[in-house]
This record gives structure tokens, sequence and C-alpha cells, in this order.
């Protein structure tokens, strides 16, 4: 069971990148896909989470217009992308993807997500 994320890099403000995460070994179509996000000397958020059989989203405020989650349903394919625009250098921090057990009628930022990537890093200079 792996979560592979990629697509960090180094940006400036104003600038784009796209995460992806694509996992292998197991079946997450009933599952929660999110990304959190740390900067140093910060605690982990949840940036933005999306339900994997709906399609419904959940995304932090403060990203809001800026960044949209959205997930490959290709046959046997199971990605999920981070659409980040507009950055700016308070997006810095290492960026990780996580999948948790569905819970039916569970907001998306109240799951427990126990299975984790590796993080990438994302910098946004002024």
């Amino acid at each position: 069971v792996q979560l592979q994320a990629s697509g960090g890099g180094l940006v400036q403000a104003g600038g784009s990148l796209r995460l992806s995460c694509t996992a292998s070994g197991r079946t997450y179509r009933n599952y929660v896909m999110g990304w959190f996000r740390q900067a140093p000397g910060k605690e982990r958020e949840l940036v933005s989470g999306i339900r994997w059989n709906r399609g419904s989203t959940y995304t932090l405020d403060s990203v809001k217009g800026r960044f949209t989650i959205s997930r490959d349903t290709a046959e046997n394919t199971v990605t999920v992308f981070l659409q980040m625009n507009s950055l700016n250098p308070e997006d810095t921090a290492v960026y990780y993807c996580a999948a948790g057990k569905e819970r039916l009628g569970l907001a998306i930022r109240s799951h427990s997500f126990n299975v984790w990537g590796q993080g990438t890093q994302v910098t946004v200079s002024s």
C-alpha cells in the first residue's frame, strides 16, 4: 500500500504548481483522499480533500479560489491532483497526500487519514 506524491518545486509568487498523488496496492474507491501541508514551525493542516466515490470536496478557506483538488477516474487508476494557482510565500510547505476510509455522514475534514505518502516540497519565492 503506497501513495506517491510528486510535482513540488520552486516557483515565484503568483505562479502555479500541480501536485499529483498516485496510489497503488489497494483500492481507494471507498476512501477520502487529502492533501496536507506542514510549514516549518507550524502544525500540519488539511488543505483539501475529496471523496473518491462522490467527488465532493473540501478546501481550506485560505486557499479557496486558488487551489483545486481533483481525481482521475480512469479504470485501474487512482490519482489525485492538487492544482495550485496564485501561489504566495505563505503556501511554502511540505505537502503530503493521504488517504482514509470514508465514513458516510462525516465531514471530510473530520476524517482520520491513516495512509500517507512521502512529502513533496513546495517553495514560493517573493
